[in-house]
C-alpha cells in the first residue's frame, strides 16, 4: 500500500518517504552497490536506454538507493522532484549549466559561500554567463540589478557566514515578474526549519554534506524543484556530464534524514544558548545569529523559519584575537565543514573565503576578526565553558 505523502508530517516523511522494499523485505533501505543493471532482453535494453521504458540502466543516472534519497528529500522540501549530485557545489554547477545559456545573467547575493562566489565570478563568465552581486537583505538592490538578460536569482538564507536573512516571498515576486528562477540554498536550515518552495522559491539547493548527513561522513548535493524543469533540463545534464551521487553516500544521507528534525531542534537550542553567552563577552564586537533579538532580520527569520539553526558567527578585533580563540578551544574542531554532530570553529577569512580578494571579503563583511561556529550536539554548558577558557588572555 502506497503512502499518502501529503498527509504526513516532516518527521514521518524523513523516515518513510521513497522506500520501496525489494523481494527480501528489508526494513532498512537497500544499498545497491552496482555500476550497472541487467536486462531481460536486447529489446528491453534498447527501450531502457531510449527512455521508452522506466527502470534502471546505469548507476551514473539511475540507482535505487539514490532514487530513495531523491524522493525522500523532495517530499520533505515539498518539491515534485529531486536530483542528487556528488557535492553541494556540483549541484549549483549542474543547475546553472542545465538551465542557463551564454548571454544569460544571474543576480546573486553577495553573501554566499566563498566557493560559490568563485564559481560565479571566475568560471561562469568563461561560458558567457554574467553575475551581478547585491545585498541579500535589500530587496530594492535586487530590483535595481534587473536587466532583460537575468534568468536566475540565487541566494543563501541564512547566509554563510553572517546568517543574514533574505525575504524569500519578496524575491519570489521579483523573479516571477522577470520570468526568472528563484534558487535558494537551504543548507543552513534544511527542510526541518525552512521550506523555501512553500515561500515562493522555484528551486532549492542542498549540500547534503552538511546537516542532511549530520556527522560529516560523505559528500553530496541535491537540487529540488518542479518535475518538468528537472526532468527536461537538469536530468539530461546529469546523465551526460556525470556529477552523480554515489549509492553508498545516498544511503548514509538517508540515515541522516531520519534524525534531521531532532538534530536541528537541538542544534538551534544550543546555538541560541551559545549566542546569548557570546553577546555578554566584552571581547566581542558583534554576534551574528538570527535567533537573537539584536539580529537585523530577527523578525523576518521568525516569519520564514521554525528555528534559527546551528550556525553562530561573532567578531573580535582582529586576526590575532580570532586565532588565539581558535587555538585555545578544546571541544571545537578546527575544520571548514559545518552541520556536524561535533562542534566546529572556522576562520572564514583564511579558509572558506580565503580565495577571495580582501576587498571582496570586506564587502561581504568577512573581517579578519570573524569566527564561525557550527554548534554541534554536545551539551551547551560544555561548549560555553570551552569558549570561556579560550577567551582567557585574548590579546587586547
Amino acid at each position: 500500500m502506497s503512502l499518502d505523502l501529503d498527509a504526513l508530517e516532516l518527521d514521518t516523511l524523513a523516515c518513510r518517504a521513497g522506500q520501496s522494499r525489494t523481494s527480501e523485505l528489508e526494513h532498512s533501505e537497500a544499498l545497491f552497490l552496482t555500476s550497472s543493471f541487467c536486462f531481460e532482453s536486447a529489446a528491453q535494453a534498447a527501450a531502457r536506454f531510449a527512455g521508452e521504458e522506466p527502470g534502471n540502466v546505469y548507476s551514473r543516472f539511475t540507482n535505487p538507493t539514490v532514487r530513495i534519497f531523491e524522493q525522500r528529500l523532495a517530499a520533505m522540501e515539498g518539491g515534485e522532484r529531486c536530483i542528487a549530485t556528488s557535492s553541494g557545489m556540483s549541484a549549483i554547477l549542474t543547475l546553472v549549466m542545465s538551465v542557463l545559456s551564454a548571454g544569460d545573467e544571474i543576480i546573486a547575493s553577495r553573501s554566499v559561500f566563498g566557493t560559490t562566489v568563485s564559481l560565479f565570478k571566475n568560471i561562469l563568465p568563461r561560458f558567457g554567463v554574467k553575475t551581478h552581486f547585491v545585498d541579500p537583505c535589500d530587496t530594492e538592490s535586487w530590483r535595481d540589478a534587473m536587466t532583460p538578460g537575468v534568468r536566475m536569482l540565487f541566494l543563501e538564507t541564512p547566509s554563510n557566514p553572517l546568517t543574514e536573512i533574505a525575504d524569500i516571498p519578496a524575491l519570489a515576486s521579483l523573479a516571477q515578474a522577470q520570468g526568472a528562477w528563484l534558487v535558494v540554498d537551504n543548507c543552513f536550515c534544511t527542510p526541518a526549519l525552512q521550506r523555501p518552495l512553500t515561500l515562493g522559491a522555484d528551486l532549492v539547493i542542498h549540500s547534503a554534506t552538511k546537516y542532511l548527513d549530520g556527522q560529516g561522513r560523505c559528500l553530496g548535493g541535491a537540487i529540488v524543484g518542479g518535475a518538468e524543469l528537472l526532468d527536461d533540463k537538469v536530468f539530461p545534464f546529469l546523465r551526460s556530464a556525470g556529477p552523480s551521487m554515489a549509492p553508498f553516500n545516498a544511503w548514509v544521507f538517508l540515515k541522516g534524514l531520519e534524525t534531521l528534525a531532532l538534530r536541528m531542534e537541538r542544534h538551534s537550542q544550543s546555538a541560541l544558548a551559545v549566542a546569548q553567552w557570546l553577546e555578554e563577552q566584552p571581547q566581542i564586537r558583534r554576534v551574528f545569529y538570527p535567533g537573537l533579538p539584536s539580529h537585523a532580520q530577527f523578525e523576518l527569520a521568525r516569519s520564514q523559519q521554525s528555528g534559527a539553526g546551528g550556525i553562530v558567527s561573532f567578531e573580535v578585533s582582529g586576526r590575532e584575537q580570532a586565532w588565539h580563540i581558535v587555538d585555545h578551544l578544546r571541544l571545537f574542531s578546527i575544520t571548514a565543514n559545518l552541520g556536524d554532530a561535533k562542534s566546529i570553529v572556522t576562520h572564514p577569512a583564511t579558509t572558506t573565503h580565503g580565495r577571495l580578494r580582501p576587498e571582496e571579503r570586506a564587502e561581504m563583511g568577512v573581517s579578519e576578526g570573524l569566527l564561525r561556529l557550527s554548534v554541534g550536539l554536545e551539551h551547551a554548558a560544555d561548549l560555553i565553558a570551552d569558549l570561556s577558557q579560550a577567551f582567557v588572555g585574548v590579546p587586547a
